[in-house]
């Protein structure tokens, strides 16, 4: 259908699409999986293909747990995962359920576009909170729970999509104690969470599970594949076992079995870890490439912060820039970004853009930001 999204293949030869986000060629490695599938394969066992258990296959678990305890730098039980085909499946699982039609979600201002209409799917009215540069404002939060009673609260703590910042401890903590003060859930989606190319940003909300409260959502499509579709829920064990009986689960058991393997053996061989810590040089170049690419072509049209992590810088132009009204003239230009009206549920934002500096090496981000000023002479 025209206008769909679509995540298949590279963009047209000679484009450079700054809209793009999602990784690139030369970081989907494909010896890392076909290592792991190989040691997967080395004496695999007939059953390996049936059902699975219904939070995830407990080896997967364990080996997940201890390289979550890794990069968090904190202990993660085996027993708070439960598996999910990737962030959008866990968006999906959480809002069946936690949520009901006619529910109320409240949402950052702006936020993950995509999601909205996972929520909107589910019949959940969305409420938007405003933000800045330490994330979710409490005070615009604590005025809105006046008026409203979420059943859940959905944040992007750390390096937010599409605003790049992160998330202060104080508010993290802030938002914790509203959770328990209203009865709201934390829906956090911290897949960036371990995509850090300068300082640690705060503890994640996966270390926070004691809350009761807290329902983190991970995934290996930015750290491994997005084919793989495996990712995980991490939260206390009244909400994972509410988790294991959602009926599509106990039809189907494990969500993403098969997968699950080929990663568990990825992770146990270490090379996993290895891959993180690859991602984390490569990524932090591509930032510095397109922070000095803006520099050069932007500095007297937008303003912006360089983000520590993540995958997207977040430009602000001025007020009478309509950046949807541009996206054609990019296109031509063989060039393209996300118009930040898309990330807004109430049509806002209009004169910001969203760039994403993963999908391409920094000569390529240099030319493609060089292109993009061009839609705006």
């Amino acid at each position: 259908m025209k206008g769909r999204l679509t995540f298949d293949g590279q963009p047209p030869e000679g484009a450079i699409n700054l809209g793009l986000g999602m990784p690139s060629a030369e970081t989907l490695r494909t010896d890392v999986l076909e290592k792991a599938s190989e040691s997967f394969f080395d004496g695999v066992h007939p059953f390996e293909f049936n059902y699975g258990t219904l939070s995830g296959d407990e080896r997967f678990q364990h080996s997940l747990a201890g390289f979550l305890s890794d990069g968090y730098e904190s202990t993660v039980d085996a027993n708070s995962l439960f598996v999910t085909g990737g962030t959008s499946q866990g968006l999906d699982i959480a809002s069946t359920v936690f949520a009901k039609p006619g529910d109320t979600v409240f949402v950052e201002e702006p936020s993950y576009f995509l999601a909205f209409q996972i929520f909107r799917d589910h019949g959940l009215n969305l409420v938007g909170v405003p933000v800045d540069e330490n994330g979710i404002r409490i005070d615009a939060l604590e005025g809105l729970l006046e008026k409203h009673k979420p059943t859940f609260v959905y944040v992007i703590p750390s390096y937010h999509n599409p605003g790049g910042f992160c998330m202060s401890e104080d508010r993290r903590q802030n938002l914790i104690e509203l959770s328990q003060k209203h009865g709201f859930l934390i829906v956090a989606d911290e897949v960036y969470q371990l995509l850090h190319y300068y300082d640690r940003p705060p503890p994640a909300f996966g270390t926070r599970i004691e809350t009761d409260t807290v329902v983190s959502l991970g995934s290996f499509s930015k750290i491994l594949a997005p084919a793989m579709r495996v990712g995980w829920i991490q939260t206390c064990p009244d909400l994972r076992n509410r988790l294991m009986d959602n009926g599509f689960v106990v039809s189907g058991g494990s969500v993403c079995h098969f997968a699950s393997h080929i990663v568990r053996h990825a992770i146990d061989l270490g090379l996993q870890q290895e891959l993180v810590s690859d991602l984390r040089r490569t990524y932090r170049d591509r930032v510095e490439a397109m922070q000095n690419s803006l520099q050069e072509f932007f500095g007297d049209l937008a303003t912006w912060r360089q983000p520590e992590g993540g995958y997207f810088f977040w430009l602000r132009l001025n007020e009478n820039v309509d950046t949807t009204a541009l996206r054609e003239r990019a296109r031509a230009l063989e060039t393209g970004f996300q118009p930040g009206a898309a990330f807004s549920i109430e049509g806002g934002f209009r004169n910001y853009l969203r760039l994403c500096f993963a999908h391409y090496n920094a000569e390529q981000i240099h030319e493609g930001v060089a292109r993009l000023r061009r839609t705006f002479d």
